[in-house]
């Protein structure tokens, strides 16, 4: 499977705009750029059933993060904290930028 590049990174503000969370907000904790799906800290929740460890000796239900499909989280600006839509320019250097298509303010 071939890896592409995501409109959002670790660490970037998301707002999900479907699904059951769909309108929370949240911190990407991981990206999977293979299966094009990011881990959102708090967000879809799933239940797992664990058995007794070492680790955990007691086992039992644990709710864990699940990916969710990168089409389906809208990053949110920092400045003004509001959902926009992302593209990328140029800056002064050379380099490319992420920009808010909604504002034009450098991500």
């Amino acid at each position: 499977m071939s890896k592409h590049k995501l409109h959002v990174k670790k660490g970037d503000t998301v707002k999900v705009i479907a699904g059951d969370d769909k309108g929370k907000t949240g911190t990407v904790t991981s990206v999977l750029t293979d299966k094009q799906k990011v881990v959102v800290e708090g967000l879809n929740l799933v239940s797992k059933h664990q058995k007794p460890s070492a680790k955990n000796p007691s086992g039992g239900i644990v709710k864990l993060e699940a990916p969710i499909h990168a089409s389906n989280v809208m990053l949110v600006e920092p400045s003004t904290n509001v959902a926009t839509r992302s593209g990328k320019k140029l800056n002064n250097d050379g380099k490319l930028q992420r920009y808010s298509k909604k504002t034009g303010n450098l991500i």
